[in-house]
């Protein structure tokens, strides 16, 4: 068999210069992710990670870490036999031994493979399985910094994420509840104006007169040459309260997203939804919501990850408000810290006309900041891969805030009527469970529970 190449991290004060405009661990950089691992270089090749360090008077200048690359894209430290998810995980760890303050840079320029920096490797993939460009890729590159003005509370589970800044209460400037709009027609499906999405490279700059509800299509990371920066798996339990909360009402509604992020696999993991049961306005209420979203964050020892959104007759794009309020959410989540935290959001569409069936579309998305030399554009709205985690059974506070969430929206005019037929084959009520039963648990021994919720939908509405 061939001996192995070698493959190195040549970082420090000289080659990385021109890449120390980004963040540590590319905090805007969506080329990291272990979803790249198709297109690396592989087949469990043994190498170096080479950390020169002039600025650190604690290491030798060309500090060398041993490690493997593997078939799927991860490294292998040797020393440890730590796992890295990415190129740019593992040069963040070895330059943070270097040098404990430097940012990292972008990890794919950082290491090399047959004198090759990886990035080249990564370019030369694109080039064979990315053949089809659109003309909007060639203006993207990785974000400048953005100046902010906001408090955010940190240093606690919640609150780091900006939990009970009142963002909750209110869809303008924050995510919340629209108005409610006018009473259903008694025993027909309600057809609102459709919103017509477009494409983002036809947006142009930002515009104060362009409606902030106009939706805009996500964007693929392929389609920009760049990898997802991180991965996503959400629990079906998350999935199954949010979609329930977007299908009781015709207006609008909003929830956080609790769960862990862990830095060594990027892996994002969504593991509670938390509603919000607040109206357009009332910030009293939603204060108190918030705070107790807040505790509850808390003593599940979770962090704020992101959050969910309804377009109950829209599709599950993202309308220019939304990617504002995103993008204002990424930045929050980030805070002063160096080190990347993604902020996911979902959008549920339940009631909208072009979905195939009865089922949802639920859609995660993220949004990249504009290209450098173009800052007064509106961020893109970029499609997130993720994956889906059954969980064995629905917990009891699940089943307790689905009856809070009934109670909230009882005989509000908003109210989905849910003994009214749907199409000409199911009423809401029918269309709502069949939804539900694609996002149900392993163990589904609490149907009988699910009755009386049902029962009191009925009764409600």
């Amino acid at each position: 068999p061939v001996a192995p190449e070698p493959l190195s991290l040549a970082g420090g004060a000289g080659e990385e210069a021109p890449e120390d405009d980004e963040d540590e661990a590319e905090a805007e950089d969506p080329e990291r992710s272990a979803g790249a691992g198709g297109g690396r270089s592989g087949g469990g090749c043994s190498g170096e990670c080479q950390v020169q360090g002039p600025d650190s008077p604690l290491l030798p200048q060309g500090k060398k870490f041993m490690g493997d690359l593997q078939p799927d894209g991860r490294i292998v430290w040797q020393e440890t036999g730590q796992v890295f998810n990415s190129p740019s995980a593992w040069a963040t760890h070895c330059k943070k031994l270097v040098n404990p303050a430097k940012k990292s840079g972008c990890g794919w320029a950082s290491v090399k493979y047959k004198g090759q920096k990886l990035d080249k490797y990564k370019a030369a993939w694109l080039r064979r399985h990315q053949l089809h460009m659109p003309a909007a890729a060639v203006d993207e590159c990785p974000c400048g910094e953005r100046q902010i003005s906001i408090v955010v509370r940190r240093n606690e589970p919640g609150r780091e994420a900006g939990v009970g800044d009142g963002v909750g209460g209110g869809f303008e400037p924050g995510p919340g509840q629209t108005a409610p709009t006018e009473a259903m027609p008694s025993g027909k499906r309600v057809e609102n104006k459709v919103r017509v999405p477009v494409r983002y490279c036809m947006l142009g700059s930002r515009d104060s007169a362009r409606n902030p509800h106009t939706l805009v299509e996500v964007t693929s990371f392929a389609a920009v040459n760049k990898f997802q920066p991180f991965n996503v798996a959400v629990s079906s339990n998350v999935l199954f309260l949010l979609d329930f909360h977007s299908h009781l009402t015709r207006s609008e509604v909003v929830g956080y997203l609790g769960g862990r992020w862990d830095t060594n696999s990027q892996m994002l993991t969504v593991l509670r939804a938390f509603p919000c049961r607040s109206r357009l306005g009332d910030t009293d209420t939603a204060a108190v919501i918030e705070e107790e979203i807040y505790q509850s964050l808390f003593l599940r020892g979770l962090s704020l990850v992101g959050w969910y959104h309804s377009h109950p007759h829209s599709p599950a794009l993202p309308s220019l408000q939304d990617i504002d309020t995103q993008m204002d959410y990424q930045l929050r989540l980030q805070g002063s810290s160096n080190g990347f935290q993604p902020c996911l959001a979902l959008l549920c569409s339940p009631y909208y006309s072009g979905n195939p069936g009865p089922e949802s579309k639920i859609a995660p998305f993220w949004v990249m900041p504009p290209p450098e030399q173009r800052p007064s554009d509106y961020g893109i709205p970029m499609d997130v891969e993720m994956g889906y985690v059954q969980d064995s059974f629905l917990t009891n506070d699940i089943m307790h805030e689905m009856m809070l969430l009934v109670e909230f929206y009882k005989g509000a005019p908003d109210l989905v009527r849910f003994q009214e037929p749907w199409d000409q084959e199911h009423t809401y009520l029918d269309k709502l469970k069949i939804s539900l039963t694609s996002r149900m648990p392993k163990d589904q021994g609490l149907c009988h529970a699910l009755e009386q919720v049902y029962g009191a939908l009925k009764q409600g509405s």
